[in-house]
This record gives structure tokens, C-alpha cells and sequence, in this order.
């Protein structure tokens, strides 16, 4: 049996893995939160939010690849399995049956911030010891803000 070996020092590589990986069931955990949303919104602006989630659903899911595929770059075992996102992931779960389309928009403004938030974190702490990591971090953040902005302009403006 053949183990990949990592050219980072050990502790540079506990450090990259814990941001990888975390990084990793926020990733899979956002593109369930979507679909979920995707499947059960409902109200006048049904399409467009419809369609906007599988934007995010597509996001979510090329990134994590990216960051698995990263990971096991480094000798580091990738691990999306269920169990480890529903333990791992920053995202309050989402209401089970259908979300008005202001609600669903609630929702993902919530689960998008959660896990941009957690992206900056893990851009910092990668920022030495592994810059081809914290590039790819600059990415995913990049990319969830856009989406982050779009659902809120979403956003209904409430009265004083």
C-alpha cells in the first residue's frame, strides 16, 4: 500500500488539514441546505430563488471537490461522509417542509454568512503555513460573497 506523503512540516499540515477539512463539511452541508431550500420554496419569486439555489448548489459542490481533492493532495484523507458534516458543519439546519420565498431567502443569507465567516478564518490561519491552500480559500469566499449579496438583495425592505 502506497500513502501519499505531504512536503508541508507536520505541524503546517495538522493546521491545513483542520481548515481543509472543515472547510470541507461546510461546503457539503451548504450545497445539502440549498437543495433542500431548492426543493421546498414556494411563493411569487419561486423561480428566480429556485434558480439561484442551484447556482449555490453548483458552487458549493465544485468547491468541495476542490478542497477534497487539495487535501488528499497533501496525504490528508478527505472525509464528506454524513456523520462528519452533520457533527462539522457552522450551518443552523434548516425547517423541515416548505419555506415561504422571504423565508428562503432568510435561510441561505444565514447559512451563506456562516460559512463566508468560517471561510475567512480558515484563509487566515493557512496564510503561512500553506499559501496554495489560503488561495484557494480567497476563492470560495470570493465566490459565497457573491452569493451572500445576491440573497440579500433578496431581501424585502420591512417598515420602521
Amino acid at each position: 500500500m502506497y500513502a501519499v506523503k505531504s512536503t508541508l512540516p507536520d505541524q503546517d499540515l495538522k493546521v491545513v488539514g483542520e481548515a481543509l477539512q472543515g472547510a470541507l463539511v461546510d461546503l457539503v452541508d451548504l450545497s445539502l441546505v440549498a437543495k433542500q431550500v431548492h426543493w421546498t420554496v414556494i411563493g411569487p419569486r419561486f423561480r428566480s430563488i429556485h434558480l439561484q439555489l442551484d447556482e449555490v448548489v453548483e458552487t458549493a459542490r465544485g468547491y468541495s471537490d476542490t478542497v477534497a481533492e487539495r487535501a488528499a493532495a497533501l496525504g490528508l484523507a478527505p472525509d464528506g461522509r454524513a456523520a462528519s458534516v452533520a457533527s462539522g458543519s457552522g450551518i443552523t439546519g434548516v425547517e423541515s417542509g416548505w419555506h415561504q420565498d422571504d423565508d428562503a431567502v432568510e435561510v441561505m443569507v444565514g447559512a451563506l454568512a456562516a460559512v463566508v465567516n468560517r471561510m475567512r478564518e480558515r484563509m487566515e490561519v493557512t496564510e503561512k503555513p500553506d499559501p496554495v491552500t489560503q488561495d484557494i480559500f480567497i476563492d470560495i469566499i470570493a465566490e459565497l460573497e457573491k452569493h451572500h449579496w445576491m440573497f440579500q438583495a433578496e431581501h424585502k425592505i420591512k417598515d420602521k
